[in-house]
């Protein structure tokens, strides 16, 4: 099966799990295409004990869905979710879902292995620290757990107990055709923007690997063969020091690996990021978020368009192959011609990869809380799903105005004949877009070939 990414987090805590005695089986349910059917057959195949999911807004109705299910099947079975959306929605789960036992907050393994002790020996659950259960009719909530100091502690993720080939893909592109994971050097973020909830989820902190650990993890995976690496680091560049001393053991050690980072423009030192292209950076993300100050001000962005523009041509010096722009629009203060500004920047700036996208919120975000203090939140009706800004906040542009304007926008990006013609001589000049480019055509015509055998 192919997929976009694997999940790093169920696989951080099936095999710390795993590592201390617990039998563990996993599955990722969408890569892997299960049905709900064929997803409830998997369950009862398995029997286990304890079932766990990994929950986002996207997803967390579906995992509903399952463990309904599944109770109705086998009605012993511990369903526990854990995530964003649990940890966030907690209290509402375990009100609305009766089919839904326990919730684990924030940082899961420590709190997995404990919970799965006490079950197992019939334990205390008030004693388990970072979780949320009924008992005789009443939510208890016991106290937060600390997170792990010394995350080098953590047993690698073994990406083999999930039988996936994963591509990752960018504005419809698999741009990672070699052998791919996710990877992570680091948890947490020290900033607070408004539309995020890392920083409440990670309490304010941010922890990172030691580079010496970093390294023994990227020469076990490329000896199993992985070529290519997503770097999911909520703040990859938040220590240049340590990017660059990375980048260098990479060079030095000779680690046959290409990877893709994420970073902030406010924090992009030109040696940073040329030392990133001499280890084999390929494509670098950055969240500009707006082309308007006020804006940025709005989202506590703690960043200025100029940051954004010196950003972008700092990485086109360094020579890295790919750089992708992240815009936010339909903030409740925003005009259309502060919108069309920023559609217009993505072009000035020269990114070879815009991504646009409409304001949403959530629980677990300072936006959403906002919103809620005004009255525009129906928490009741949203709380699963979250919302597009647009649509509640009668001070925004409205959302279907917004999503034509980013049509029109991509339109234009695309087409410009000079962009044409500098995405034609990079590929000329660049491996790596060779390759993409390639294999991209390559599963154009397995898909229109698969295409002709279903007519």
């Amino acid at each position: 099966m192919v997929g976009a990414a694997p999940p790093l987090g169920m696989l951080y805590i099936a095999t710390y799990l795993r590592e201390n005695g617990v039998d563990v089986s996993i599955i990722d349910e969408a890569a892997q295409g299960y049905s709900l059917k064929g997803t409830v057959d998997w369950v009862k195949q398995e029997n286990p004990d304890i079932l766990g999911f990994s929950t986002c807004s996207s997803s967390g109705r579906k995992a509903a869905l399952i463990a309904e299910k599944v109770k109705q099947e086998n009605p012993n079975i511990v369903t526990v979710f854990g995530n964003f959306f649990a940890t966030f929605n907690a209290e509402r789960i375990l009100k609305k879902y009766p089919f839904v036992d326990i919730i684990i907050r924030g940082e899961g393994e420590q709190t997995s292995l404990e919970l799965a002790k006490c079950l197992e020996k019939n334990g205390d659950l008030k004693k388990v620290l970072g979780i949320n259960f009924r008992n005789n009719g009443q939510i208890i909530s016991t106290p937060d757990r600390p997170l792990i100091k010394g995350i080098d502690s953590l047993p690698f993720p073994d990406r083999e107990m999930l039988d996936v080939e994963y591509h990752n893909t960018t504005a419809g592109l698999v741009v990672a055709p070699k052998k791919f994971s996710s990877f992570v050097t680091s948890r947490g973020c020290v900033f607070r923007c408004r539309f995020c909830g890392c920083r409440r989820l990670a309490r304010n902190l941010w922890r990172s690997r030691s580079v010496d650990n970093i390294m023994e993890e990227l020469h076990l995976l490329s000896s199993q063969g992985y070529k290519q690496f997503l770097f999911v680091d909520d703040n990859f560049t938040l220590n240049p020091k340590r990017v660059i001393q990375l980048c260098q053991r990479l060079k030095k050690e000779k680690v046959d690996i290409e990877f893709f980072a994420e970073g902030r423009v406010d924090n992009c030192p030109q040696d940073m990021l040329q030392e990133m292209v001499r280890a084999n950076c390929r494509m670098i993300y950055f969240g500009i978020e707006n082309a308007t100050q006020k804006v940025l001000d709005y989202y506590d962005k703690r960043t200025t368009p100029q940051q954004a523009e010196d950003a972008s041509r700092k990485a086109r010096k360094a020579g890295i192959d790919v750089i992708v722009a992240s815009f936010i629009l339909g903030a409740p203060n925003e005009t259309r011609k502060e919108i069309q500004h920023t559609l217009n920047f993505a072009q000035k700036i020269r990114v070879d990869i815009p991504q646009f996208n409409i304001l949403a919120t959530f629980p677990g975000t300072d936006i959403w809380e906002e919103l809620k203090i005004q009255g525009l939140v129906d928490e009741e009706k949203h709380w699963e799903t979250g919302v597009l800004v647009p649509e509640v906040s009668p001070d925004a542009v409205p959302a279907q105005e917004i999503e034509q304007m980013i049509h029109d926008a991509y339109q234009r990006f695309f087409v410009r004949p000079d962009f044409i013609v500098k995405q034609l001589i990079k590929i000329g000049t660049s491996s790596y877009r060779l390759n993409v480019l390639f294999n991209n055509l390559k599963r154009a015509e397995a898909v229109a070939e698969g295409v002709k055998l279903v007519t």
